[in-house]
């Protein structure tokens, strides 16, 4: 059984390698639908990095109030509450930290794109967030070096920094940054604390940042615009009570009558995570429907060649049967063959979607990680394919008749 598989193997490379045009051709559709797969399965494994920090830093028992939900994909709908949402006010604030009684932490944060330098260095594209004192705790924000802003120095309006890593790095490559002033957008602020490094995603540094006290960004950059709320309830049991009392409260202050559409919006873990499931669910549907349809190519390709193979070899199949091979021998040739031809492709097709992977990563921001269980499938799919397309030129090859096969001219 060992040399005849290893004969089947040797056969399947001498195949390929005997008509290399011809292998490429009845390889390509699996070869697309391996690489199709993977891609798809390095892309929903590397967005799952970023779903997972946005819930980590949301908490299981925490959810946010903002002007328009960014899960929102269809244009008409996006445009419609640009149109009627209108942005969230420091009032509203004020009346939800009042009488919420299921939320145990609310806080308010703002943001915008700034330039920071410090002598001759300076860095743009910078995140600037104003964020009241709690964001620390709400948003599990973590200081390697420092602390958090203060409640004073928000009250007072001070010029008080939190600082993101590159800015640590860029700023003070050899140097505590703690007590030191950088200039934002020209104005001085003196650096309190240092945030842990998180890394990237999609290709973004998350450590390109700077924190202020929400009343000092209020206080410079005014407060109408990009405004969030940050909540966490009692407890994770009780964050949809507190998301429907905050929900509820915001309506009430806003006047909506009861048929009226909400004009913000709240998003939870949960929500995120729901929402997450619901689109890798539908591109994972999507992927296997052309998966399939390359797979079933490639498999009808397969078997056609495999029974001009047949063909080709009708004469040695005789020699075979005349000199004792049985029809399970035969068999298990030709199905050991086509299942190589496909597995083959599955490889050719995991080393592409590998050569994609790196590339996506390098030229855009979307991250690809190509998990192992990926390859598994692809090359385990490939060679299932052949296998089942292999199926009926095998039976072919066995059923015949050994004296008709040696008549045949080599």
């Amino acid at each position: 059984m060992h040399a005849s598989f290893w004969e089947a193997v040797i056969g399947a490379v001498q195949s390929l390698r005997g008509s290399k045009l011809r292998s490429f051709l009845t390889l390509l559709g699996i070869i697309l639908a391996t690489t199709t797969l993977i891609a798809v399965m390095s892309v929903i494994n590397g967005m799952d990095v970023y779903i997972a920090r946005n819930v980590s830093s949301m908490g299981a028992d925490g959810y946010r109030v903002q002007r328009i939900a960014m899960m929102q994909f269809d244009p008409k709908k996006y445009l419609e509450m640009l149109r009627r949402n209108p942005q969230l006010s420091k009032e509203e604030f004020a009346f939800l930290r009042t009488r919420l009684t299921m939320t145990r932490e609310i806080g308010m944060s703002a943001g915008r794109g700034v330039s920071v330098h410090l002598g001759k260095e300076l860095m743009e594209n910078v995140g600037l967030q104003g964020a009241s004192p709690n964001m620390g705790v709400i948003g599990n924000i973590e200081a390697e070096e420092g602390r958090f802003l203060s409640e004073t120095e928000n009250d007072r309006r001070m010029n008080a920094a939190f600082i993101g890593h590159d800015i640590k790095d860029q700023l003070f490559p050899n140097a505590s940054p703690i007590g030191r002033s950088i200039s934002v957008e020209g104005l001085p602020f003196q650096v309190v604390g240092v945030a842990k490094a998180k890394g990237s995603v999609f290709g973004q540094s998350q450590d390109k940042f700077v924190i202020i006290p929400v009343e000092t960004y209020f206080k410079i950059w005014g407060s109408r615009n990009g405004m969030t709320y940050a909540a966490l309830a009692m407890d994770h049991d009780h964050l949809m009570q507190a998301q429907e009392e905050a929900r509820v409260a915001l309506r009430a202050y806003r006047h909506l009558k009861p048929k009226d559409d909400d004009t913000f919006a709240t998003l939870s873990s949960d929500a995120l995570l729901d929402f997450w499931n619901q689109l890798t669910g539908a591109i994972a549907a999507t992927a296997v429907g052309v998966v399939s349809v390359f797979m079933v190519v490639g498999g009808v390709v397969v078997m056609n060649i495999m029974l001009a193979v047949v063909t080709e070899r009708t004469h040695e199949i005789g020699i075979r049967k005349s000199v004792g091979a049985r029809r399970r021998d035969i068999l298990n040739q030709f199905l050991v063959e086509s299942s190589m031809l496909a597995a083959i492709g599955g490889v050719l097709g995991v080393m592409l979607a590998w050569i994609v992977a790196v590339l996506v990563r390098s030229l855009t921001p979307v991250p690809m990680s190509v998990p192992i269980s990926a390859v598994v499938v692809g090359v385990a799919l490939s060679a299932a394919v052949g296998l089942f397309f292999g199926i009926y030129p095998a039976q072919r090859a066995a059923k015949l008749d050994p004296i008709e096969a040696l008549r045949m001219e080599k």
